[in-house]
């Protein structure tokens, strides 16, 4: 059976006894785009809290989450790229480092969107049985205009009111934190939001003040919520011992001709969000769609005020928590994840050697390959784009502007059997 975990995953536990183990706190964020943020470049979106937690922390220029939703939760989970741990039909055999956290003395929380159950109450495949102590949210997304919540097993009712969800899934963490937890125990919290997942909107109270638009509102909506989760933090003397990851599931649906003419979605349906220097959005394999921000934060820990174009990805969140924290990451299946505490830490400057985009293409370094036929969801479909080999220096070219394939016929082969090496794996 090809392995595909680094020796890097074999990190001493001498790091984890060394120091207090960290709670983790992780805020993920739904099509939200790579310059959405003023610390990635936007000049329209103000966003003083993560900017701060960027100076507090480190920013990560080179992270990859998944083009879609289901997907990119499915891969956050479990280590694993989605071709192997399911996407929306995530199975309830794959293994998730919730499960495993616990067995090592955590406890763990999940509040938002699950949306790796096929969007339905199906009990052993719910945040609960997938190593959740509690979970509160929804099973799904809001194309509809509706979302229907549930509070760990149970049916806990439904709201048309996009508007409220980042103050109530805020509310929600909150609690958990003040009432919820046990103090005696360290904890793993994920925060997965709707916004800005269409149907957007803002409270009442942000509606309408910002430069962007509804957009720009439900952007500094979010920045002011997590801000207060953030002082929570502080207030309960947390902050120096939490690994704080923000990040997001996937780019922007900014494809404009698809604008209110979705399938699922309401007439004005309103598809917006800015991916900064990239190539298209979410559901493409260009990096407009895999690319996100990513903010890590642990005070004393990880260097404060630096930047970081290493390679860095969600899939690699369960083999670095297994070493933070000293459960052991399964050997009976394929882990597409890396340990990158050497990383988070300032002990090394670089990331993973190759992040692979599903039914795509991959990337080495600097380069990037996509295959002629490669895939894109519909909606993604760039109009542009010729069906033939492509090879991009992103060091050179981020918004994937020229290729370089037949420049680089061996470049090209090398990446394509790599790419057939990942799918392959068992």
């Amino acid at each position: 059976m090809l392995r595909l975990i680094p020796a890097l995953l074999c990190l001493s536990l001498s790091i984890c006894q060394a120091a207090d183990r960290p709670n983790i706190l992780i805020i993920f964020t739904d099509d939200q785009g790579y310059g959405d943020i003023g610390c990635y470049g936007s000049q329209k979106n103000k966003t003083p809290r993560l900017d701060q937690l960027a100076k507090e922390g480190t920013r990560f220029t080179s992270f990859y989450s998944q083009t879609v939703c289901g997907p990119s939760r499915s891969a956050l989970l479990t280590g694993r790229y989605p071709l192997r741990s399911g996407g929306w039909g995530m199975p309830a055999s794959e293994v998730t480092f919730a499960e495993l956290i616990r067995k090592v003395g955590y406890q763990t929380a999940c509040i938002g969107k699950w949306d790796v159950s096929n969007r339905k109450p199906i009990v052993n495949r719910m945040p609960n049985a997938q190593g959740f102590d509690y979970y509160f949210g929804p099973l799904g997304a809001n194309d509809n205009g509706t979302v229907h919540f549930h509070r760990n097993n149970e049916k806990a009712g439904s709201t048309k009111d996009m508007g409220s969800l980042i103050n109530m899934y805020t509310e929600e963490a909150i609690g958990y934190l003040k009432e919820r937890r046990d103090p005696e125990k360290p904890f793993a919290l994920y925060v997965a939001h709707t916004m800005m997942h269409t149907i957007i909107d803002a409270s009442e109270k942000f509606r309408g003040t910002s430069e962007g638009d509804l957009y720009g509102d439900v952007v500094e909506e979010f920045d002011y919520e997590t801000g207060r989760l953030l002082d929570v933090l502080d207030e309960l003397k947390l902050s120096d011992n939490t690994l704080v990851i923000y990040t997001s599931d996937n780019g922007p649906w900014n494809q404009k001709k698809y604008t209110g003419r979705k399938k699922g979605h309401p007439s004005g349906s309103i598809f917006w969000g800015d991916a900064g220097p990239l190539r298209n959005g979410k559901g493409s394999c260009y990096e407009g769609g895999y690319r996100l921000p990513c903010i890590v934060r642990w005070p004393g820990k990880v260097p404060a005020g630096r930047e970081s174009d290493a390679i860095f990805a969600t899939i690699d969140f369960m083999p670095t928590f297994a070493a933070l924290t000293g459960f052991d990451v399964p050997n009976d299946r394929v882990i597409d994840g890396i340990n990158q505490v050497p990383l988070l830490l300032g002990r090394r400057n670089t990331g993973r050697d190759h992040f692979y985009f599903q039914k795509a293409g991959v990337r080495q370094g600097r380069w990037k390959f996509l295959k002629a036929n490669a895939f894109f969801h519909g909606y993604a479909v760039d109009d542009s784009r010729p069906k033939k080999d492509e090879l991009y220096d992103l060091q050179a070219d981020i918004g994937e502007r020229k290729n370089v394939a037949e420049a680089h016929p061996e470049k090209v082969e090398e990446l394509r059997q790599l790419m057939l090496k990942l799918e392959a794996a068992k």
